[in-house]
């Protein structure tokens, strides 16, 4: 299985929990206190890596929450197929496709030939960034 375990207390922003089902990257943590009446309570907001929707948690900091394992791979463009690239993985030779990224001036520097870094997370591929 592509997850791991940890409690909503050791979540960081700029690190990565599942929420609803989709891997989500954090942008903020908020912490209440202990009340009178039981346990401290996180509340995190996060944005999906693959819908870009904003989701938010709130829960007692000991909650455990899913944490998604990222592979960060490299592969070779393929081709241009419209809503999608072709890609080769530069270790497996395995060939498949990856949507287009939401960021325009990733889009324009990527081409057939180019070098991209793409990230397999819980089944699902993203390409990240342009190398070289």
């Amino acid at each position: 299985m592509s997850i791991v375990y940890t409690s909503l207390g050791d979540v960081k922003v700029g690190s990565y929990i599942v929420i609803d089902g989709e891997p989500c990257r954090v942008v903020e943590v908020t912490k209440a206190k202990t009340g009178k009446h039981g346990s401290a309570k996180a509340h995190v907001v996060a944005i999906g890596l693959f819908s870009g929707s904003k989701k938010t948690i709130t829960a007692p900091v000991d909650q455990r929450v899913e944490q998604p394992i990222i592979e960060k791979k490299v592969a070779q463009v393929i081709s241009d197929l419209g809503k999608s690239y072709q890609l080769m993985d530069l270790e497996t030779y395995e060939t498949f496709e990856a949507p287009k990224p939401d960021d325009p001036e990733l889009v324009s520097k990527i081409a057939p030939g180019k070098d991209v870094e793409y990230w397999e997370v819980m089944g699902r591929r993203m390409i990240v960034r342009t190398r070289g």
